[in-house]
């Protein structure tokens, strides 16, 4: 397959051999994603009527809260809560509440949706078939993803759950085998250092010179390995 504008994105974060590569793709994603919100797109009036709807979730209100530009957030946060005030605890014109159950639904609606977050599920849609693409057509690009560090736990159960409907039946096993080495071969490493950790508080090794080997982020890799976060 020539390279093109679905397939060199793709390439590029299959690159670097660090860490979950499906990770990386949502981490630029959602990167793009809030530096896009945060930016001029904040005044559009057509993104500002989807992020009055939608809202955001708790890591994103987090990372756009970490921007430099807090104008935009609070801008956001205003016509987010006066649509909220206006669709849910509004009486209506004919001075009659709206019943619990539509009312209830509104809630739900917002709690449970994200702007970034459907922009993210949108993207990653779209990357993975092109995904899915290059591992059937492209020797190179299997030998790519093989060589990968490793896959998280939730990615690896993503990969292989569509990999059965978006693969043809000869490459199916070969890419099983794949995801499933890379997140095993993960898994030992990651087991024998947070295992060698919870070592290293036994009395025996409490010494200046005490080894720890790669242990010591070994609890962080380990929430990361688990949750993609």
């Amino acid at each position: 397959m020539r390279e093109s504008i679905l397939t060199i994105p793709v390439n590029e974060i299959f690159e670097p051999r660090e860490g979950c590569p499906v990770c990386r793709m949502r981490d630029m994603l959602e990167s793009r994603t809030i530096e896009y919100i945060m930016g001029a797109a904040m005044m559009e009036p057509d993104v500002r009527i989807e992020t009055n709807r939608q809202g955001f979730c708790k890591v994103h209100f987090e990372q756009m809260r970490a921007c430099k530009n807090r104008l935009s957030l609070a801008l956001m946060l205003q016509t987010h809560l006066q649509q909220l005030q206006k669709d849910v605890f509004t009486k209506a014109k004919t001075g009659m509440f709206e019943s619990k159950t539509a009312k209830q639904k509104k809630v739900s609606a917002v709690n449970n949706d994200c702007f970034v977050c459907s922009k993210i599920e949108w993207g990653m849609s779209r990357l993975m078939v092109t995904f899915f693409e290059l591992y059937q057509k492209e020797r190179e690009f299997r030998e790519l993803f093989a060589s990968q560090e490793q896959l998280c736990l939730p990615h690896y159960d993503m990969l292989v759950a569509n990999g059965a409907s978006a693969l043809e039946k000869k490459w199916l096993g070969q890419f099983v085998n794949d995801c499933t080495e890379l997140t095993k071969k993960y898994l030992d490493a990651l087991e024998a250092d947070v295992s060698h950790y919870c070592k290293m508080y036994d009395y025996r090794n409490t010494s200046k010179n005490a080894d720890w080997g790669n242990s010591k982020d070994s609890i962080e890799r380990a929430i990361k390995f688990l949750t993609t976060r």
